[in-house]
């Protein structure tokens, strides 16, 4: 049997770097000064372990776990890589593949929940990020931005490059857009690298334009890589789920579930969860770590290390749709785990939900599992992007084998 994908490797990692006091978020054996005229010295054990891919097979979709009253079942395969999606107010839905750098327009013409009709519509480099607003689709790669209007047929009209310009990819290339409640572009862009001094300002950043690109301007700093974010339906307050820094062991550094608000600052790459110091890099000049957690905006949740949150989106389907989910769902989140590679025990490989009470994110539960099996040593599922279908289906995709699912409530 093929238990691995890539073998298991365990690495121990000694950094030089950070830290005052001791907390048990901090990694181990930590002494760092504010600043440099002093030596830093921490030591951390760094894992790497990928679980095996194995097939999607009808078995194993079947052991999958939703919740009572909930059904998951395939609603489209044979997709490559899919990424991202969006979904029409006419039921299209449109799936990016960065790694084939197209989009595919998929229908299920019968209402049966499996995709029947599929159609390329738009072929650009390096596509990720994919939106709908105001009857445009927008789309974004690594440095550009497009949009195009939709047809009554689903199809595109002329691409139209509104942005070309957008920071280098480095370590994260992985652009995703929304449009907020003002009406406004919000574009997300990764760091180059897992933890360093950005020269550009514009990475590890949220940025908002006008909807033709126009005025472009940093929202937001201090975010590694919060590539799923949306808008909380009541509040229009701004969530967004930052991956957290590698190589600081197995429990450190959390996800990060943040308010993102206008011109606050998130810490990377020096301030981590509720105010530890990274190990490195150190602050540059005369600056110290006091006085960058000061102005650092902490998370209002934290989440598994290393499970890699890939989509947002927040549920608001209408209770008279055939599928809607029950009312206490409402205006809760729904997010994406990809899955770790830098950890002993994988973490992620599911879909969680973000609670929310009046308002306000108070913990985050369980969804769909079960992509992990043979005892952790394989996975035949990394979620990624996620969207809800007119009917009040949720519809995930899989970059691995593929598929996207469908999760229906059954009234």
């Amino acid at each position: 049997m093929n238990r691995l994908f890539r073998p298991a490797t365990l690495l121990g990692v000694s950094l030089t770097a950070l830290l005052l006091a001791c907390n048990k978020d901090e990694p181990f054996n930590t002494q760092i000064p504010e600043k440099n005229d002093q030596p830093t010295t921490s030591t951390v054990e760094g894992n790497v372990f990928e679980p095996a891919l194995v097939a999607a097979t009808d078995q194993r979709i079947g052991q999958l776990r939703v919740p009572t009253g909930f059904t998951i079942a395939k609603f489209a395969d044979g997709l490559g890589k899919p990424r991202q999606l969006a979904v029409s107010e006419s039921g299209n839905v449109y799936v990016t593949n960065r790694e084939a750098g197209t989009v595919t327009r998929l229908r299920d013409t019968n209402a049966d929940g499996v995709v029947d009709e599929k159609q390329v519509v738009a072929t650009i480099k390096s596509v990720h990020g994919i939106t709908i607003h105001s009857g445009t689709m927008y789309l974004v790669a690594i440095k550009e931005v497009f949009s195009a209007p939709i047809n009554g047929d689903g199809s595109l009209g002329t691409l139209r490059q509104l942005i070309g310009d957008l920071p280098d990819a480095g370590q994260h290339p992985n652009r995703t857009i929304g449009f907020g409640p003002d009406g406004l572009m919000y574009l997300t862009v990764g760091s180059t690298c897992n933890a360093c001094a950005e020269p550009n300002p514009e990475h590890a950043t949220m940025l908002v334009a006008n909807p033709d690109g126009s005025n472009r301007r940093i929202y937001a700093s201090g975010l590694r890589n919060t590539i799923g974010f949306g808008w909380h339906p009541q509040t229009k307050e701004l969530y967004g789920f930052d991956h957290g820094i590698d190589w600081l062991g197995d429990e450190q550094q959390q996800e990060e579930l943040n308010l993102i608000k206008q011109g606050a600052f998130y810490g990377w790459p020096y301030i981590y969860g509720d105010g530890n110091y990274n190990p490195h890099p150190r602050p540059m000049g005369d600056t110290t770590y006091a006085q960058i957690r000061a102005r650092t905006t902490v998370p209002t949740l934290g989440y598994t290390p290393h499970a890699a949150p890939l989509a947002m989106t927040f549920y608001t389907a209408p209770s008279s749709a055939t599928a809607a989910f029950p009312a206490d769902y409402q205006n809760d989140a729904f997010v994406t785990m990809r899955g770790s590679w830098n950890r002993t025990k994988p973490s992620g490989y599911n879909v969680v939900r973000v609670k929310f009470e009046n308002g306000k994110p108070v913990r985050i539960d369980d969804f769909v599992t079960g992509f992990l099996v043979e005892n952790n040593q394989s996975q035949f599922g990394r979620p990624v992007g996620i969207a809800t279908l007119p009917d009040g289906s949720l519809i995930f995709t899989d970059d691995n084998n593929g598929v996207i699912y469908r999760v229906s409530y059954r009234k």
